[in-house]
């Protein structure tokens, strides 16, 4: 069996201290047939600059866009031209991942194992072997809140649903409407896992530990909390 094409979606927004070392650490895993795409959001910082020269030693495609348009739309942006890829350059697998250092590169060889039995793979801070460092009480309830409420609401079993470390199979991405999404912020996490559900796609768990960043700021707010709570809503009675 040939090793699957793996592309890892990055999405950027004043990342300088992290973006550099973050590249070398996923490189340094020496996987076959990988590359990265950066989505920078016009970041004030520098970080599209730095992803442009670090995509001059690193099979790396940079997607400058002109403001800050939210973490949903990068994505959606970066699998768009995913899609529109050649047939020979298409990836097989297809990754989220934060810019941060919130998600260990070294967990990447357990979601490409891992999917050899799924159709897309959850990082998981809520199953065994799974958790969180250097957060707070108030965010820690915040999240699991959100993570009940979400799966109650949309009748889903799974146990994370806000995280975004995860990895797709290309038809998982091909079968969802990019154009239909809502979501702007991290209810997009949410979104794209309800709709590959609603396809019948086999959605498995794996455990990570998710670390608060060590530099830069957090982007975690209100608006994205009452984004969350409106749109789960929006998703369960419209589909």
């Amino acid at each position: 069996m040939s090793t699957p094409r793996v592309a890892i979606v990055i999405p950027t927004y004043n990342e300088k201290n992290n973006l550099d070392g973050l590249v070398k650490a996923v490189f340094g895993l020496k996987l076959e047939n990988l590359s990265i795409i950066i989505v920078d959001d016009h970041s004030p910082d520098g970080t599209g600059n730095i992803a442009d020269e670090l995509a001059k030693t690193y099979p790396i495609r940079v997607i400058h866009r002109e403001e800050k348009k939210g973490l949903g739309t990068a994505y959606m942006e970066a699998f768009k031209e995913i899609l529109s890829f050649e047939s020979e350059s298409k990836p097989d697998y297809i990754f989220e991942m934060d810019a941060d250092f919130s998600h260990d590169p070294a967990e990447i060889p357990n979601f490409i194992k891992k999917m050899d039995e799924c159709d897309m793979v959850l990082g998981s801070r809520y199953v065994k072997g799974g958790g969180i460092e250097n957060w707070d009480v108030l965010r820690k309830l915040v999240s699991r809140f959100g993570n009940i409420y979400s799966r109650t609401v949309l009748w889903l079993p799974y146990r994370d649903l806000t995280g975004g470390f995860k990895c797709y199979k290309r038809k998982v991405l091909e079968s969802i409407d990019l154009d239909t999404f809502s979501s702007v912020g991290y209810n997009f996490q949410i979104e794209t896992t309800y709709k590959a559900h609603k396809n019948g796609f086999h959605i498995c768990e794996i455990p990570i530990t998710f670390r608060e960043r060590k530099s830069g700021q957090s982007k975690f707010n209100l608006a994205i909390i009452l984004e969350s709570f409106v749109k789960v809503l929006f998703l369960r009675f419209r589909g």
